[in-house]
C-alpha cells in the first residue's frame, strides 16, 4: 500500500505497526485512545509517534489530491502520455511534483509565450541545438510585421529559451542545493524608519547578514516582521558568478554564436527567473522551519504550563489586584463555586488599608480560607505585602498567580455563560482563584495565544500553530483525566471522543438529572453513541461513584479482566485497589490474550495500585525579594528568587517581581552545552538567578543561572 511505504519510509515504525494504527484512525480513533488503550495493536507507540503518522498521512493525502489535480488538468490539454502519468504517480514529494508540472501550468501572459505566438520556437530551438555558427542569418527567416528586426527575432527565442532552462527540474534543484547551503539572509534599515520608536526594537536588524541555512527560528520571524512593517529591507545573496558558471556547464555546449545567445538566455533565466522565484521558495522554506521551532518551542511551554501544578480542592481567596478601581476579592468553595464577592481599597489613592484588612481578616475566618491567590498583574507585589501584613488565627497559604489571559477569559461567552451575574472583573478574579487550584481545568477555556508563553505567536502559521496547540490540550487533559461530575463543557471537549457540542450535552445533562452514579450512565447523553463512549470512558473519571473502577484509568472493556484478576486472587475488585501485596501476586502472563497484551496488563496493574493519582506535583507557595518592586531597583550582581514564566529558543525568561522579566540567555543557562534548553528549565520552576546586566532605557534585565 503506497500510504504504507510513505510513511515507512520517513519514520523508524514497522510497517505492521503503522498499517494497524492508520486502521485505528480510519476508524475514529483518537491519538489519546490509541497511545492509551490499543498498545498491542500499535506496538506500543506512544502519542508522539502515533502524532507523526498522522501528520503524515495527512501529507500523503495533500499530495494525492494535487497528483489527481494535476493529472486532470495535463489530460485536458491533450499532452497526458503514459510515460508522464507513470512519473506523476511516482513522485514522493510535493516540491518534485509542482517542478514536473510547472511546463504545463497556465501562465499569465509571459515573454515567452509572446515570442512563441510571433513564431519564434522553431529559431529557439535551432539555438538551443548550438550548431548553427550565423543565428543573425537564421534570425531573419522568422521575421514578421511585429518582429521586424533580427534582433527582437533573438530577443524573443531567447524568452523562449530562458523558460526552458527554468522549467529543467535538474537547474532548479542545483540552485535550490547552492541557495541551501550558500545563501545569506541580508537586511538594511529603511532610512524614513530608522528613528521611529517603534523601529528601535528591531536596531539589531538595520545592518544584519547572517547564513540563511544557519539563521535561528526566533531571528529569522523578527526580521521577517521588521519587513512586513516596512522598518527593513531583506535580500537573499549568493555568489552569483559561481552558480552561473554551474548552470552554464549543464547547457553551453559549443564557443560559437548559437552558444553566445545561449549565454544570454541563461543569464536572463537566472536574474528573471530562477533567482527570484527560487530565493522565495527559500525564504517560505526557512519560514517553515522558524514556524516549526517556534511552535514546538510554543507547545512545551503550554503543556508545562497546562500540566502545572494545582493546588487542589481548597477554600480560596482569590484577589485581582488595582489602584484606583481597588482590589477585587473573591472566595471560592472546594469545588470552585463562588460564594462571595466585595471590593477593597487597600492602597493609593483611596489607601483604605486598615478596612481592607478587616474585610481580608473577616472573610477567611468566615469562610475558613485555606489559601490566598493574588493576580501577578498592576498593585500585585503592594497586595503581596498588604495580605502578609494581616493576621489570621489559622495558616493561610499565599500564592501569587499568573493571570496572563485572564482579562481575556473575563470578557469571552464562556466566562459570561458561566457567570451571567457577575461583570468582567469579578470573573478575572475568579479565574485566578481556579487557575490556583486547577490550572489545566482553567486554562482550557482561554485560548493559548493569549496566555503568552510562546515566541511570535502571531507571525506563524496559524493553522500548524492551532493544530499543535489543541494537540497538546487534548494530551494534557486525557493524561490527568477529567471529572465528569464537575469538569467544564471547554475542559470535557477536550476529552477523547467528546468535541463541544458533546461536552454541552453532558454538562446539560448533568445540570438536568444530577452527578453520574457510575460511567454506564453516561451513555444515556443524548448523541453520545458507543463509538464516543468507547474513545471517552477511560478518561472520564467519576468520584465515589457505584463502581471503584470509575475513578480510574482502567477502560470499562477491561473491568471484566479486573474482576476475574480479584477472584483469582479470592479478594473483592474494591479491595484489590491500592491493595500492592495482593497486586504482586497476580501473574500477568495468565490473562494474555490477542487484545489485553503484557502492556495493557501492565497499565491496569500500576492504575489499580494508585487509581485517579494526579500526574501534577503539588502547588508550592513563593516569595519573592521584598526589597525589589522596580526595575530601578535591581544592581548587578544580586542574586534574587525568581519565577520561569516563559521558554524560548534562546534563553528563558524569569519573573524576579518587577514588570519586566529578565531574560537568562542560553549561554548563561547552564556551565554545560545546553542542547533543549527544557531539559534544564521548566515553566513555574521556582529559581535563583544573578543580574547581569540592567538597561533601564531600554526596559531589559539580563540574568544568569550560571554562578
Amino acid at each position: 500500500m503506497q500510504l504504507i511505504r510513505f510513511i515507512s519510509d520517513r519514520v523508524a515504525i514497522s510497517q505492521k505497526s503503522i498499517e494497524n494504527t492508520v486502521s485505528l484512525l480510519t476508524e475514529d480513533c483518537t491519538i489519546p485512545f490509541i497511545a492509551r488503550y490499543r498498545k498491542e495493536r500499535t506496538g506500543n507507540l506512544d502519542e508522539v509517534a502515533i502524532g507523526q503518522i498522522v501528520q503524515l498521512k495527512e501529507q500523503f493525502d495533500t499530495l494525492e489530491k494535487r497528483k489527481l489535480t494535476i493529472l486532470k488538468t495535463i489530460e485536458e490539454q491533450g499532452s497526458l502520455t503514459n510515460d508522464l502519468a507513470s512519473k506523476i504517480e511516482s513522485i514522493a514529494d510535493l516540491t518534485t511534483l509542482e517542478d514536473l508540472y510547472l511546463p504545463f501550468k497556465k501562465k499569465r501572459k509571459t515573454k515567452a509565450e509572446t515570442a512563441r505566438n510571433n513564431g519564434l520556437e522553431p529559431l529557439a530551438k535551432i539555438i538551443m541545438s548550438q550548431r548553427n555558427d550565423d543565428v543573425s542569418f537564421a534570425a531573419t527567416k522568422y521575421l514578421t510585421k511585429t518582429v521586424d528586426t533580427a534582433d527582437k527575432a533573438l530577443e524573443g527565442a531567447r524568452h523562449i529559451i530562458a523558460e526552458w532552462i527554468n522549467e529543467r527540474t535538474d537547474i532548479r534543484n542545483m540552485v535550490r542545493r547552492e541557495l541551501e547551503r550558500y545563501a545569506t539572509i541580508n537586511t538594511k534599515v529603511v532610512k524614513t524608519k530608522k528613528d521611529e520608536e517603534e523601529a528601535q526594537k528591531f536596531k539589531d536588524y538595520f545592518d544584519w547578514s547572517e547564513s540563511l541555512k544557519r539563521i535561528p527560528s526566533h531571528r529569522m520571524l523578527a526580521i521577517l516582521r521588521a519587513e512586513k512593517e516596512g522598518i527593513i529591507r531583506v535580500k537573499i545573496e549568493i555568489d552569483d558568478d559561481t552558480l552561473l558558471q554551474k548552470i552554464d556547464r549543464k547547457i553551453i555546449k559549443g564557443n560559437n554564436e548559437s552558444g553566445a545567445e545561449v549565454q544570454l538566455a541563461i543569464d536572463d533565466a537566472y536574474k528573471r527567473l530562477l533567482f527570484p522565484s527560487l530565493t522565495t521558495e527559500a525564504i517560505n522554506i526557512a519560514k517553515e522551519k522558524a514556524d516549526e521551532a517556534a511552535i514546538t518551542v510554543f507547545a512545551k511551554n503550554l503543556q508545562q504550563l497546562l500540566l502545572g501544578a494545582p493546588l487542589g480542592e481548597k477554600r480560596i481567596l482569590a484577589i485581582d489586584p488595582g489602584f484606583r478601581t481597588g482590589c477585587k476579592v473573591v472566595c471560592l468553595n472546594e469545588q470552585g463555586d463562588i460564594i462571595h464577592n466585595e471590593t477593597i481599597f487597600p492602597h493609593a489613592p483611596q489607601n483604605k488599608s486598615r478596612e481592607a484588612s478587616y474585610s481580608i481578616e473577616f472573610l477567611v475566618k468566615k469562610y475558613k480560607i485555606q489559601a490566598i491567590a493574588i493576580g501577578n498583574g498592576t498593585a500585585s507585589r503592594e497586595t503581596e505585602q498588604f495580605i502578609k501584613n494581616s493576621s489570621f488565627k489559622a495558616p493561610v497559604e499565599i500564592f501569587v498567580v499568573n493571570e496572563a489571559g485572564a482579562s481575556i477569559y473575563s470578557a469571552s461567552k464562556i466566562a459570561r455563560d458561566e457567570f451571567p451575574d457577575y461583570d468582567a472583573t469579578v470573573r478575572g478574579a475568579i479565574s485566578i482563584g481556579r487557575r490556583l487550584a486547577d490550572p489545566l481545568a482553567e486554562l482550557v477555556k482561554i485560548d493559548p495565544k493569549s496566555i503568552g508563553v510562546g515566541q511570535y505567536q502571531h507571525d506563524v502559521n496559524q493553522t500548524s500553530l492551532k493544530k499543535s496547540l489543541d494537540t497538546v490540550v487534548e494530551h494534557c487533559v486525557n493524561k490527568v483525566g477529567v471529572n465528569v461530575n464537575t469538569a467544564s463543557a471547554s475542559l470535557l471537549s477536550y476529552v477523547s471522543g467528546i468535541g463541544p457540542k458533546l461536552a454541552e450535552n453532558i454538562v446539560a445533562y448533568r445540570n438536568e438529572n444530577g452527578p453520574f452514579a457510575n460511567r454506564t450512565a453516561i451513555k444515556k447523553v443524548p448523541r453520545l453513541g458507543g463509538k464516543a463512549f468507547e474513545q471517552s470512558a477511560g478518561f472520564l473519571r467519576i468520584k465515589n461513584g457505584s463502581n471503584a473502577l470509575d475513578n480510574s484509568a482502567v477502560h470499562p472493556e477491561s473491568y471484566s479482566l479486573v474482576k476475574k484478576m480479584a477472584q483469582d486472587v479470592k479478594v473483592k475488585v474494591d479491595d484489590l485497589i491500592g491493595n500492592t501485596a495482593v497486586l504482586k501476586q497476580i501473574k500477568l502472563q495468565q490473562y494474555v490474550t490477542e487484545t489485553s497484551g503484557l502492556p495493557t496488563l501492565k497499565d491496569i496493574i500500576k492504575e489499580l495500585e494508585k487509581p485517579g493519582l494526579d500526574p501534577r506535583s503539588k502547588a508550592k507557595a513563593f516569595q519573592f525579594d521584598e526589597h525589589i518592586k522596580t526595575i530601578s531597583d535591581l544592581k548587578t550582581g544580586m542574586i534574587l528568587p525568581g519565577i520561569v514564566n516563559n521558554i524560548t529558543n534562546f534563553g528563558c525568561f524569569v519573573n524576579i517581581g518587577i514588570k519586566e522579566s529578565g531574560l537568562v540567555h542560553v549561554s548563561n543557562l547552564s556551565n554545560s552545552f545546553v542542547k533543549d534548553i527544557n531539559e534544564h528549565v521548566h515553566l513555574q520552576q521556582q529559581v535563583q538567578v544573578k543580574v547581569l546586566e540592567v538597561d533601564i532605557a531600554r526596559k531589559r534585565v539580563q540574568l544568569s543561572m550560571n554562578f
